[in-house]
């Protein structure tokens, strides 16, 4: 646990209580110095006191406002692409995932295509046809400007009394998209202006029909293209496990306390890697349910000095999605069958079977800059991440 206070909290869906796990700091590793260091561990102080003082307070105001049980789990995630390289981020999700395409359709305002597999949440990849991006100013990065309108946007969750949902939260200040709740053929839905500290937006989605039937009143069914690979290893990657989110040290708590204050998922754990300047953060809903991930520094980032991969991730790419986890069977062989149709990786499968997991990281995807993991769980494994699988992956995004 290092030097760091060990606080902890009990939170109203989990039964595991450490705010955090600790990296021990390795001297001098990485161009830390004794002073980066000191700085380190009080801004980790700092840190998990504010956020230990904060947590219980949301929990009780969900109670208190009666947002409890009106948004469960993510029913979908919304990633826009460059018009041109729409078809060929489909394409390049349907030969590496287990996602098929289940729908094709364009309206006045976007194309999109709908991909999914079972058990999982959907991904409606789109492209705008006209009018203002809301995602602009958190799309300007140095290294983002040649794809401006690219990113996973939204985060989509399932609701029930979406109409007093808006209301509680329109009186707590939370800006939408939209004055009302707009009706589509089989879903009510709004979402968020995006967020200030990740740059994404929430959406809520209130089935009124057939689940899955995304397509708007006006919309023109295309044909189902690009198709889905005859290729075996691919029924071994499942649904979406988890996302994680890049986010600046000094708004780490902020954005954790936003998700919860919209969300009903539950501040987790946290894994401090003090060598690489880098802490992974965990909320969930449930130990079953999509989990999603806010990575940010230890410490802020500094000019002439070493920041260390997150931080310097943000500096060339700005708040956003860094990766999308698919559960994997199998985790070997698809490793290699995914490395000989052609998916280049940052990293070999890193962890083993005796710790409890296997993950690795693909290189960024040229059409949508995400990242994919492919992630297995050995049975008996009962937590969600390891130390040392952490670090590995941390350290090798510093490639990108």
């Amino acid at each position: 646990m290092g030097s760091s206070p060990p606080f902890s909290i009990a939170n109203n869906n989990m039964c595991r209580l450490p705010l955090f796990i600790a990296e021990k700091e390795t001297p001098g590793e990485d161009g830390f110095q004794e002073r980066d260091a000191m700085d380190q561990e009080v801004f980790i102080a700092r840190q998990e006191q504010d956020l230990a003082a904060r947590i219980p307070g949301v929990l009780q105001q969900r109670k208190d406002l009666g947002l409890e049980g009106l948004v469960h789990g993510l029913d979908s995630v919304i990633i826009s692409t460059e018009p041109g390289r729409l078809e060929l981020s489909a394409e390049e999700l349907l030969w590496y995932t287990g996602l098929t395409l289940e729908a094709h359709f364009e309206d006045d305002s976007f194309t999109t295509l709908v991909l999914g597999t079972k058990g999982s949440a959907s991904f409606l990849l789109r492209a705008r046809k006209k009018g203002e991006n809301p995602f602009d100013a958190v799309n300007s990065a140095q290294k983002t400007r040649n794809l401006p309108n690219t990113r996973l946007e939204t985060f989509v969750f399932r609701t029930t009394g979406l109409e007093r949902y808006v209301e509680i939260q329109t009186e707590r200040g939370i800006r939408f998209m939209t004055t009302d709740i707009t009706d589509y053929p089989h879903f009510r839905f709004i979402q968020t202006m995006p967020s200030r500290y990740t740059g994404n937006s929430l959406g809520f989605i209130e089935w009124t029909g057939e689940k899955g039937g995304y397509a708007p009143h006006d919309a023109v069914q295309l044909p189902h293209s690009p198709k889905k690979p005859d290729l075996p290893h691919l029924a071994n990657i499942h649904g979406l496990d988890h996302a994680a989110t890049r986010v600046k040290a000094i708004e780490r708590n902020d954005a954790i306390i936003e998700f919860m204050e919209l969300t009903t998922y539950s501040f987790d754990f946290a894994v401090f890697v003090r060598s690489l300047n880098s802490i992974t953060s965990v909320a969930r809903l449930s130990s079953d349910d999509f989990a999603m991930v806010f990575t940010s520094g230890i410490a802020p980032f500094r000019e002439n000095t070493d920041p260390g991969p997150t931080e310097m991730f943000i500096r060339n790419y700005g708040t956003r999605v860094h990766h999308i986890a698919f559960q994997t069977d199998r985790v070997e062989d698809t490793y290699n069958a995914l490395k000989k149709d052609g998916l280049e990786f940052l990293v070999a499968l890193v962890g083993s079977e005796k710790e409890g997991l296997k993950q690795t990281f693909s290189l960024p995807s040229p059409h949508t800059m995400l990242v994919n993991e492919y992630i297995h769980r050995y049975q008996g494994f009962d937590g969600f991440f390891t130390k040392s699988n952490v670090e590995m992956l941390t350290r090798v995004t510093g490639k990108q």
